[in-house]
């Protein structure tokens, strides 16, 4: 059994999550993309991995022949905190805080932003009748507002979520670089707009964000390895 880490990916923000950490994280791994537009998720040997059938995936096959398979990136990203002993403290008390706002992405921003888009796209449909929308749009804008007053609270003098650059930002940062236009650009919330561009400047989140597009000729860019 070959050794190493291959990440089951496309590049919506929880895919992004773990291409960004990785390369942050300085651990090697491989590609294999699942194009969840043409229905790649649902594939039995995916689902085996993923009984969710959502992206991302990870397995590891460590060194000493263990086969590990995560899927959900809070778990991803914990898992992988703890083998590199980066961007995840080793301290209880800083991790908890670590935890805490790794799990309020997960359980609200996420959702909440990835709700608002699909009403938003739906609305724009032709024939669609925008009025059918328009109280979901209204709630699900409401409350990723909220999302980001209280992410804007905690960034108030600091750079980071939780002081020091962690997993925490990575899980955050990908779905507001995707979905901020969604509440208005970033004009009324100042911290998280610099917290916001002093990460998209960091070269392993822009590595990252760059390793395979589903809408190129092969998908694949220069910073991307494709499965062998």
């Amino acid at each position: 059994m070959s050794t190493g880490i291959e990440l089951f990916y496309f590049p919506s923000p929880n895919g992004k999550k773990i291409s960004i950490a990785l390369e942050e994280m300085e651990l090697p791994y491989t590609v294999t993309p699942v194009n969840i537009l043409r229905g790649e998720q649902q594939a039995p040997a995916f689902l085996e991995i993923s009984p969710n059938n959502r992206i991302p995936a990870l397995v590891d096959c460590t060194a000493n022949g263990q086969r590990i398979t995560l899927f959900e990136s809070g778990a991803i990203l914990q898992y992988l905190g703890r083998k590199s002993g980066k961007l995840y403290p080793s301290d209880e008390a800083a991790r908890c805080q670590v935890d805490s706002w790794l799990f309020w992405q997960m359980a609200g921003l996420g959702p909440m932003a990835g709700q608002l888009s699909w009403f938003l796209r739906v609305s724009n449909i032709p024939d669609r009748d925008e009025r059918d929308y328009g109280y979901p749009i209204h709630r699900y804008r409401k409350e990723v507002r909220r999302l980001y007053g209280v992410l804007e609270r905690q960034l108030q003098g600091r750079e980071y979520i939780c002081d020091d650059y962690s997993i925490a930002d990575i899980s955050a940062w990908t779905w507001v670089d995707q979905y901020h236009s969604q509440v208005g650009e970033l004009d009324d919330f100042g911290a998280i707009m610099a917290w916001h561009a002093r990460i998209a400047e960091r070269p392993a989140v822009l590595r990252g964000c760059d390793i395979w597009h589903p809408e190129s000729n092969d998908g694949w860019s220069a910073a991307g390895q494709a499965p062998g």
